[in-house]
């Protein structure tokens, strides 16, 4: 047997038995995979925080108008968007916010549509029609969340984009108040 091929079968042995820094290498072959997998769950969860916290803003401006007090206040479209933006923390832009407030004569015609189209661009109303006293009212919070993670396989955005359209609804009835008619 020639020199050459008994050393470097001497090689692979010693390769072979030799154990120090396979931690490493097994690391370095895990470590892409676990920390995208790591990086998607944490921007899934904050995504997820930041829909409830969405509904929760919603929850309670509608309640502001269920029960009479922006229309007493006679709150302009600007005025109830400021409203609005006090009620939500640091997480959203509120430039970025869109509100919408429809009143219609029944829950039955009530449209909840898609807020955005194909290409991810807003398409939705914004509107603002609080109603009277004992009107059905439809109010729609829409922001457009930014995505991180999307560029390793894991895309929830929305097509053409690297974002995400949150939306939260809110559909009652005015409490019968008494205040200066809304004109819409």
């Amino acid at each position: 047997m020639p020199s050459s091929a008994v050393s470097l079968k001497n090689l692979l042995r010693r390769f072979r038995r030799h154990h120090r820094g396979s931690a490493a290498v097994e690391f370095a072959l895990v470590a892409p995979v676990f920390f995208a997998l790591l990086f998607a769950i944490v921007e899934v969860a904050l995504m997820f925080f930041a829909s409830q916290v969405l509904e929760t803003v919603t929850q309670a401006s509608a309640r502001y108008l269920l029960t009479g007090q922006a229309q007493s206040g006679s709150l302009t479209q600007a005025q109830f968007k400021t409203y609005v933006c006090s009620q939500i923390p640091a997480l959203f832009t509120c430039a970025n916010l869109k509100v919408n407030v429809q009143s219609y004569p029944a829950f039955g015609s009530i449209s909840n549509t898609s807020v955005f189209d194909g290409n991810g661009n807003f398409t939705g109303a914004t509107n603002y029609c609080p109603g009277n006293g004992g009107d059905t009212v439809f109010v729609q919070l829409s922001y457009q969340w930014p995505l991180f993670v999307t560029g390793l396989g894991f895309n929830m955005s929305n097509p053409g984009t690297t974002k995400k359209w949150l939306t939260a609804t809110a559909a009652f009835q005015n409490e019968p108040f008494s205040a200066p008619a809304s004109g819409c």
